[in-house]
């Protein structure tokens, strides 16, 4: 059974080109345009791991997973962003954050980011 990625960012190149790569590596993806959407989805109990944009209308993605966090939900994220801030960053790897990735990032970066993720709960690599 292949691990299930759920991917949420508010561009739909991002989610279309994140969605491409995950599947063509054997991963079963979901994509959603907001953390709203995600959290009413029947994907929200059976993700392996949560890849979300840090910079979202409503609610952001460290939001979102210290939402999660309060429900209980130990899912790993990673996180990716257009606008790295050293101050976002360490407050989204102390709420539990696996990586934190500046846009654009590598291809080799996000799958071990993901690697780690879906192997190593609690293992933060970057």
């Amino acid at each position: 059974m292949s691990s299930i990625v759920s991917v949420i960012d508010d561009d739909p190149s991002v989610r279309l080109a994140t969605n491409n790569l995950l599947t063509s590596r054997g991963y079963t993806v979901y994509t959603f345009g907001s953390a709203h959407e995600f959290l009413q989805s029947s994907e929200l109990n059976t993700t392996s791991c949560v890849i979300a944009d840090v910079q979202m209308a409503v609610m952001s993605g460290v939001d979102l997973l210290m939402h999660m966090r309060g429900l209980g939900h130990l899912t790993p994220f990673i996180f990716m962003t257009a606008f790295p801030d050293d101050a976002v960053r360490e407050r989204a790897l102390r709420a539990g954050a696996i990586c934190f990735l500046a846009k654009p990032f590598s291809t080799p970066a996000l799958i071990q980011c993901l690697e780690a993720a879906l192997s190593e709960p609690g293992e933060a690599t970057m």
